[in-house]
């Protein structure tokens, strides 16, 4: 099987990493230092469920380095889908499958401006992960779970291939019958995560103890369900609660990939996820006042900590 992975940082780099010490043709799309170190030294995975190294490695920054993949996975940051999807013209073959494992409950109409329905699978990745240093990916806890499937519901031949490869890899996987509210599951956790612990700037740990905090997160995930309830999605009316139950489960040293990136000084993903809720709750009239909030709080950060630095008054 062979798999190109478009985003070497914790979520591609860790699941591509198990794939190809599986036995899978694996192509890492990677660029800067980390790709320079993955040449130089491959590519070690640091985690709870045992350490992972492939000492050899095949990465590139071109994925057409790897030729015509049986799977695609969308690994990178959200700005970056629509230069990365046509880069790809020329890689996608009539039999390719495209993945996307990002953020968010808009990819995949991104994907369908550039790609066929039918070369577009729905994807779901659940793992706390992120890139460590040059050549180092860092998974915090041991949840590692990838869920994907056909919009239309199907049990297809691709999907149930992919499912037995990342079983044989020790991935926990699972085949979705409906991709869509799936991936909405996966929109509600993933944006009171990234609200909360960006905007306190702590672990999840901290944000479900403080009960401020915590009912804060509660209410952002309320309104994240009501936006996906108009939207036509079969989320439970309870759905935010069961999911303020599942944080409970969490490693409480765990955090997010926009927390890291604030920390860090990056652009922010805050349009796609609190942001991604305002704009999907003006189109069904659905207040979102909280996700609005944060969206608020985190603006001056979103382009990065230089577009966020006070620049000297001129007289």
């Amino acid at each position: 099987m062979r798999i190109t992975v478009i985003g070497a940082g914790g979520v591609g780099g860790y699941f591509g990493a198990r794939l190809a010490k599986s036995g899978c043709e694996v192509g890492f799309v990677a660029r800067g230092a980390h790709l320079a170190a993955i040449r130089q030294n491959g590519l070690r995975v640091e985690s709870q469920l045992g350490e992972l190294y492939l000492p050899e490695v095949r990465a590139s920054d071109d994925p057409a380095a790897f030729g015509t993949p049986d799977y695609v996975f969308l690994c990178v940051k959200l700005w970056d889908t629509e230069p990365v999807l046509r880069g790809l013209a020329n890689v996608i073959g009539p039999q390719t499958t495209v993945l996307s494992f990002q953020n968010g409950v808009q990819k995949d109409d991104v994907l369908r401006k550039h790609l066929s329905d039918k070369t577009v699978m729905g994807g779901v990745a659940y793992i706390g992960a992120e890139l460590a240093r040059a050549g180092v990916v860092r998974h915090t806890g041991t949840m590692q779970r990838l869920l994907f499937g056909e919009f239309d519901g199907s049990r297809s031949q691709r999907a149930t291939a992919l499912l037995e490869a990342c079983t044989r890899a020790g991935i926990d996987a699972e085949l979705s019958a409906d991709i869509r509210r799936a991936i909405w599951e996966k929109f509600v956790f993933i944006v009171g995560l990234s609200a909360l612990t960006s905007a306190t700037r702590r672990t999840i740990g901290a944000v479900r103890a403080d009960a401020r905090t915590r009912s804060l997160l509660l209410e952002v995930m309320q309104e994240t369900v009501a936006v996906g309830r108009a939207h036509g999605v079969k989320l439970p009316e309870d759905f935010a609660e069961k999911r303020l139950a599942f944080v409970d489960t969490l490693p409480a040293e765990m955090t997010s990939s926009m927390h890291n990136d604030l920390e860090a000084g990056k652009r922010l993903e805050l349009d796609w996820l609190s942001g991604g809720v305002v704009e999907l709750g003006k189109e069904v009239k659905v207040p979102t006042p909280m996700n609005r909030a944060v969206s608020a709080i985190l603006a001056l950060y979103a382009n990065g900590a230089e577009a966020a630095a006070p620049r000297a008054a001129t007289p």
